[in-house]
């Protein structure tokens, strides 16, 4: 505690010296750091998603043929070749299954999730709350900051209770509904599909988990439709519109169909091929040269009911897509752009404003947080301004002028209310929306109740224009200064982890073992411990108290506070000052509180 307190104190004195010194440079910097925003942002937002599915024996009559199965492969294929991360929770009443947020970084990623889901078997009884507090519980401890959370529901909306357990609907619903009230806090939508085949869907509280969340919900009679609605859902997500090519009925010969990127903004094209056989496929680029399927850069993920074509940082122009099908097989074929784009609007002045007063509306498009050098991406698009009444409820659109390069309109107060404002643009293939902004008319309202980040380029003001080339100098070797300082206090805080941990945990009453789930570390820093790899299950708090951090050549320490007893190659260990695990080390812990024995294999 006493080292914990003088390590807090030396780190709190180290910021006050760089507040202070910053605060001297603050004027020089003023420039210089609205010039570096735009290059140390992000590009558009990454998905984190769970992927949850009802894996009762009633999906048998739903989904007989695991359509489902193929249609969340598919929505793994569309996500980004790198960068999105994705986990699956399969459950009837309980959680059968689980697979804990995986960070794509390459095909092999996301071959390791599609085993994952062809590896599900199917089991009796079903309590939909189980897979959605699940779901919820996966996102809040593992999502990243800035990434886009969603939960994905395949289900029929139908409970199956097991009579000898003493579950009610009742402790169902209060359970559903707080694991909904968690997601609303998080932002997380939950987008909910209905299966209908043998017609007892019950799509009312499908229906209402999107409505509560903010998300789409779905339903189909048949599960063929079910890539196609899974397509919808990753484009709703992203703001992004499908675009149909035309269907074709296989001739047994390759047809050609145009596939166009219409700009150099888009990141991915995803071309989805849907058939109930297996089809063939080349392209050609837009300067008339076949282009291999798979190469570099054109990815081709195949399964027994799709194919996709994702086409990375593809050029702008016509394509040319050619598909042999077997004869008489009908074929659908749409597209998906993945965008580099944001919309931001012009700040508002923060000040008091009457009924009939007017404001200027200005928005525009960034690419990798600069604002658009493209101009002709605006060629084909509209804009509106949004506007919700927020004392009446009542919401318009007002049209924006296009300007070539930009969005412009006026906003007039009507009434003494206060009003949420915000402005969309869209074309064919994606829309974007800005930040909501809320400006009052009120009296003494005080103005402006928010505004958007980031002026429009150009207009930051520079008082002291002669200070920011010389006091950015004088900053920068400040920043250094203090940044070589801080180092050595916080750099064991911010070590990163390297490799994975499989986990299998042991009933030692039944003998029962589940399966292996692979838990990578790479989104962890400084340490974390056991019982946040578990998903911080209840029964499981006792592995708090081992804990996890970062050695040397690739390795990890763990360190053992707990009453639960530590083995490694059949020999009791004692791991209070740490043991050093090193790739293919497995060790197991023995808890305690209940009948169950953990086993850890640390890889890298």
């Amino acid at each position: 505690m006493q080292h914990r307190y003088k390590q807090s104190a030396r780190i709190l004195t180290v910021l006050m010296v760089i507040w202070l010194l910053a605060s001297f440079a603050g004027v020089a910097m003023a420039g210089a750091a609205a010039a570096a925003q735009g290059a140390a942002a992000q590009q558009t937002s990454s998905i984190d998603a769970v992927l949850v599915v009802d894996i009762s024996n009633s999906m048998n009559t739903s989904d007989t043929n695991k359509v489902g199965n193929e249609a969340m492969k598919m929505f793994i294929d569309m996500l980004s070749a790198k960068g999105d991360k994705v986990g699956i929770v399969a459950y009837t009443d309980k959680v059968q299954r689980e697979k804990a947020l995986l960070k794509i970084q390459s095909p092999e990623d996301k071959q390791d999730l599609k085993n994952f889901i062809d590896g599900l078997d199917r089991g009796p009884y079903t309590d939909i709350a189980v897979g959605v507090r699940e779901a919820v519980k996966v996102l809040q401890n593992g999502a990243e900051p800035g990434h886009e959370p969603m939960i994905v529901l395949l289900a029929d909306g139908n409970n199956d209770f097991n009579k000898s357990s003493g579950r009610t609907q009742s402790e169902s619903d209060r359970e559903l509904g707080e694991a909904v009230d968690q997601a609303k806090a998080a932002g997380i939508p939950i987008y909910t599909i209905g299966l209908n085949a043998d017609g007892k869907l019950n799509k009312a509280p499908l229906e209402d988990l999107a409505d509560q969340t903010g998300a789409k919900s779905f339903s189909t009679s048949s599960a063929d439709d079910l890539p196609q609605i899974l397509s919808e859902i990753f484009a709703s997500h992203l703001k992004l519109k499908i675009v149909p090519i035309q269907s074709m009925t296989g001739t047994g010969s390759f047809q050609e169909v145009t596939v166009n990127v219409p700009n150099a903004n888009v990141l991915e094209a995803n071309i989805s091929i849907m058939s109930s056989k297996p089809v063939e496929a080349e392209l050609v680029n837009p300067s008339g040269d076949k282009v291999a399927v798979p190469s570099d850069d054109v990815i081709l993920s195949k399964s027994k009911s799709y194919s996709l074509i994702k086409l990375l940082t593809p050029a702008e122009g016509d394509w040319k897509l050619r598909v042999k099908g077997a004869a008489k097989d009908k074929i659908d074929i749409n597209l998906v752009f993945n965008y580099d784009l944001k919309l931001e609007m012009d700040k508002i002045a923060a000040k008091s404003y009457k009924p009939g007063d007017k404001v200027d509306i200005g928005a525009y498009l960034t690419s990798n947080g600069q604002k658009l050098q493209n101009d002709e991406l605006y060629t084909n698009m509209n804009a509106v301004l949004i506007v919700k009444d927020l004392d009446s409820g009542k919401t318009e659109e007002l049209k924006l002028n296009n300007t070539g390069e930009r969005f412009e309109g006026t906003f007039r107060f009507a009434e003494a209310h206060d009003y949420e404002l915000k402005v969309r643009a869209e074309e064919k293939s994606f829309y974007r929306e800005t930040d909501p902004v809320t400006l009052s008319a009120k009296d003494n309202a005080g103005g402006a109740a928010a505004t958007p980040a980031g002026p429009p380029a150009g207009s930051a003001e520079k008082p002291f224009p002669w200070l920011i080339v010389a006091g950015s100098a004088v900053a920068l070797a400040v920043l250094a200064a203090a940044a070589y300082f801080i180092a050595g206090t916080v750099k064991q805080a911010n070590r990163g982890f390297v490799g994975q941990i499989v986990i299998e945990i042991r009933d030692e009453n039944t003998s029962e073992k589940s399966f292996p789930q692979y838990k990578k570390l790479t989104a962890f820093k400084g340490k974390f411990n056991l019982h946040q790899l578990l998903q911080l299950a209840p029964e499981l708090k006792e592995t708090e108290k081992v804990v996890f951090t970062p050695a040397k050549g690739d390795r990890i320490t763990l360190r053992n506070a707990s009453a639960a007893r530590l083995e490694k190659s059949g020999r009791a260990v004692d791991a209070a000052a740490g043991l050093e695990l090193k790739s293919g080390d497995r060790v197991s812990l023995s808890l305690q509180q209940i009948d169950k024995t953990i086993f850890i294999e640390y890889l890298v």
